[in-house]
C-alpha cells in the first residue's frame, strides 16, 4: 500500500547505502523511469507489471458477475481499473512528496511496486509535528480520494462501467488509507504513533521503538487474523484448505512479512542514527605531509614514516592541495620500483566535494561523502589548512564498530518542539 520512507541508511551496504555508499546511479535498482514531480523521479517496479496483470485477472471476474455482457472486453475495463488504481497510490505518494519538500527534506524518488507505493525521503523529520503531519498526508488525501469517487458514483447508475469503476476505486482508496493508518512501524500510521510516543517522551529513539514493536504485533495479527475474517465474512466457505482460502493466507503472510521486516529496518535505522554522532571528521582524520608531485614514491613515504603520518597530500609550488595520493596504489607498487615512481602517478586530483571541513559530523559527514565517492578525502580546516586525509575504510570500520557497541537505553532529551 502507499507508504512513505526515510531511506538514508548508512551502511557497512545497503533505505534507505552506507558506511556510506556511494549515490546510487539514479534509477539503478529502482525499475522504469516514468517521469519527473516536483523535479523528484517516478518510477514503476518490475513487481508493479505482476501486480497489474493480477489485479486485472481478479476484477475481471468480479466484473464477469456484474456485468457480463461485456464479454472479453471486462479485461480492458480491469486493466483500466488497476492504472487508475495505482495512479491513486501516486496522489498518496505525491502528498508525502510534497510535505517533505515544503519541511526541507530531499526525496529521491518514489516509487510505484508490488504493494503499492513508497516516497524515499532521505532525512528525518526534526519535530514530532513535521513527522505527524508528513505521515498523515498519505492517507489524508486517499481519504479525500475515496470520497470523491464516491460522490462521483451518485451521479451514474451502479450497473453501468463507470459505476463499477467508480465503486471499486472508492473501496480499494478506502483500504489503502484505513491500512496505511495501523499503528505499526512501517505504515504511515506507525510513523504517527512514533510521533506521539516522540512528543510525549522526547525521546525519538523511545517513539520509534514503540512504533517498531506494535508493528510486529501488527504482523501477527494481519497472520492469523486476516485468513480468519475472511474465512468467517463467507459463510459458503465450509473449510479452512480451499483454494480462496490458501489464497488469503498467502496474501496474509506476505503482508506479515513485509510489516515485520519493515518494522525491524526501522529499528535498525534509529539504532544507527542513535550512534551516528560518533563519528567525527577530525577524530578520524589520518596525519599527512605535504609532497611535490615529481618526488619519488619511496621519498614520500621515508617523510611520512619519519613524521608520523600514514597520509601523502601532494601540493603545488605555492604549498596548495592539488590531489591525494591514493593508498591502494601506494599499496600496488612493488617495494623495489618505488625510488623510481613519482607520486603524482598514483595522486586523485582533488574536486570541490573531496574538500571535507575538519568538523562535520555524524550524518552531515556521512551526507558530505555520499554526495562524492572516492576513497580518500583531503580535511580541511574553517581557514583552508591542511588538516590531513579521511579514508572511507576508516569510517567504514568505525561505523562498524560503533554499530557493534550494545546501546545505552534512551535518556529522555529536553522535549522537542513541534
Amino acid at each position: 500500500m502507499g507508504d512513505s520512507e526515510t531511506d538514508r541508511t548508512p551502511r557497512a551496504e545497503g533505505r534507505q547505502a552506507d558506511a556510506r555508499e556511494p549515490r546510487r546511479q539514479e534509477g539503478a535498482g529502482g525499475g522504469f523511469l516514468m517521469g519527473r514531480v516536483y523535479g523528484v523521479p517516478v518510477y514503476v517496479a518490475p513487481s508493479w507489471f505482476l501486480v497489474a496483470a493480477l489485479i486485472t485477472w481478479f476484477f475481471g471476474n468480479q466484473l464477469d458477475r456484474v456485468l457480463p455482457e461485456l464479454g472479453g472486453g471486462r479485461y480492458l475495463v480491469s486493466l483500466f481499473f488497476a492504472v487508475a488504481f495505482y495512479a491513486s497510490v501516486l496522489v498518496h505518494e505525491l502528498a508525502h512528496t510534497v510535505a517533505a519538500i515544503r519541511f526541507d527534506l530531499p526525496v529521491r524518488r518514489i516509487q510505484l511496486q508490488f504493494f503499492g507505493g513508497v516516497s524515499e525521503i532521505e532525512k528525518e523529520s526534526q519535530t514530532p509535528g513535521r513527522e505527524f503531519v508528513l505521515a498523515g498526508v498519505g492517507p489524508l488525501l486517499s481519504l479525500v480520494l475515496a470520497g470523491v469517487f464516491y460522490l462521483g458514483m451518485l451521479l451514474v447508475d451502479s450497473d453501468t462501467v463507470p459505476g463499477v469503476l467508480l465503486a471499486g476505486l472508492m473501496i480499494s482508496n478506502l483500504i489503502v488509507a484505513v491500512f496505511n493508518l495501523l499503528p505499526g512501524l512501517p505504515l504511515d500510521g506507525g510513523r504517527m504513533l512514533r510521533a506521539v510516543v516522540w512528543k510525549v517522551s522526547g525521546s525519538p529513539m523511545t517513539g520509534t521503538v514503540a512504533a517498531a514493536w506494535t508493528g510486529r504485533v501488527l504482523a501477527v495479527a494481519v497472520l492469523i487474523g486476516f485468513p480468519l475474517a475472511t474465512h468467517l465474512g463467507s459463510p459458503e466457505r465450509e473449510s479452512f484448505t480451499g483454494l480462496e482460502t490458501l489464497t488469503d493466507a498467502l496474501l496474509a503472510a506476505i503482508l506479515a512479512a513485509i510489516i515485520w521486516t519493515g518494522a525491524g529496518n526501522s529499528l535498525r535505522m534509529a539504532r544507527l542514527r542513535e550512534r551516528l554522532p560518533g563519528l567525527n571528521a577530525r577524530a578520524l582524520t589520518r596525519r599527512a605531509v605535504p609532497v611535490t608531485g615529481e618526488m619519488p614514491l619511496s621519498e614520500a613515504l621515508r617523510r611520512a614514516n619519519d613524521a608520523g603520518a600514514r597520509a601523502l597530500v601532494v601540493v603545488d609550488g605555492q604549498g596548495a592541495p592539488v590531489s591525494v595520493v591514493r593508498e591502494a596504489g601506494i599499496a600496488g607498487v612493488p617495494q623495489h620500483r618505488r625510488p623510481w615512481v613519482p607520486v603524482s602517478t598514483l595522486a586523485q586530483d582533488l574536486t570541490e566535494g573531496m574538500r571535507v571541513p575538519a568538523g562535520l559530523t555524524g550524518e552531515g559527514l556521512l551526507d558530505h561523502l555520499r554526495a562524492t565517492p572516492a576513497t580518500e578525502y583531503l580535511v580541511v580546516e574553517e581557514t583552508g589548512e591542511i588538516y590531513g586525509v579521511l579514508s572511507t575504510s576508516d569510517v567504514e570500520r568505525a561505523f562498524i564498530d560503533a554499530m557493534a557497541r550494545p546501546a545505552a537505553f534512551p535518556s529522555r532529551p529536553p522535549a522537542a518542539g513541534s
